[in-house]
């Protein structure tokens, strides 16, 4: 429960309300290792805590990178923060992306909004191990192109002759060339083996279900989807009952879940 303390090292603003920063242990030692998927909790003295998706490459431990959108008092005290400002950090928490399941297979990342952050790492795994998995693809949905998370490393993926990177917004100028309309519409087009097929969502609730949903129909088993899941953690280990879902306990049994071990909770009302 003790946080551990860690430095700004850099600051990178990637949209108007959204602040990437590269962290450093005060004492100089190595970073924890973290799984892709998982997330920690950042303290904010004197304000509170709040719980963040690693968004940076677990192959590299030395520094710590999260990604944060202003949104709450202590998201907005966050991302107000410069370099060499101290912060408190508790984790690694939580279940990560099966991505060990994925070898072999097709693999399909779908992302909306900010949801790109929790699977930015498992990008940074499957370009590292490229030769073990069959088609990847990443489907991509933000607002308006100015939301469009990352943009740079966007536009790097999409350079990749052996990955497949589609980018969709709700709503654009005229001078936008791209895809316009919801996530899910880019599914059908996506080149994949549903019998022989993983598929990894990260997004807005309503996003992941229709995006499951949208799975189901193309033939992939709810088994073989898992969804990244976000509540109110307080304590992150299971005891103050904050980010219970259903029997489950987000920050132990996620925050990536099965689809199929939460579908039925998906479509209930205030849970």
């Amino acid at each position: 429960m003790l946080p551990r303390l860690y430095h700004i090292l850099h600051r990178q603003k990637e949209l108007a309300n959204t602040f990437t920063f590269i962290l450093e242990p005060c004492d100089n030692a190595t970073a924890p290792a973290f799984a892709s998927g998982q997330f920690n909790m950042l303290y904010i003295f004197g304000i509170g805590e709040i719980p963040l998706s690693i968004s940076g490459d677990p192959t590299h431990t030395d520094l710590l990178i999260h990604t944060v959108r202003s949104v709450g008092n202590v998201s907005q005290a966050t991302c107000a923060l410069k370099p060499q400002d101290i912060v408190g950090i508790r984790g690694p928490f939580g279940n990560p992306w099966p991505i060990e399941q994925a070898r072999g297979k097709d693999l399909l990342l779908i992302a909306g909004g900010l949801g790109l952050a929790p699977l930015r790492p498992v990008m940074y795994q499957i370009l590292a191990q490229r030769e073990q998995y069959r088609n990847v693809t990443l489907l991509y949905g933000a607002r308006t192109p100015e939301d469009i998370l990352y943009r740079k490393e966007c536009e790097s993926w999409r350079a990749h002759l052996d990955l497949d990177i589609a980018i969709t917004v709700d709503r654009a100028p005229t001078t936008w060339r791209g895809s316009i309309g919801v996530v899910t519409r880019l599914i059908p087009r996506a080149h994949f083996e549903p019998q022989n097929t993983i598929a990894f969502i990260c997004g807005p609730e309503i996003m992941m279900r229709f995006s499951a949903t949208e799975l189901e129909k193309q033939g992939i088993a709810t088994e073989a989807i898992y969804v990244s899941m976000e509540r109110n953690m307080k304590c992150a280990i299971g005891f103050c009952g904050h980010c219970q879902y259903g029997s489950a306990f987000i920050c132990k049994d996620g925050p990536v879940l099965p689809y199929s071990h939460v579908r039925n909770l998906f479509f209930l009302r205030e849970i």
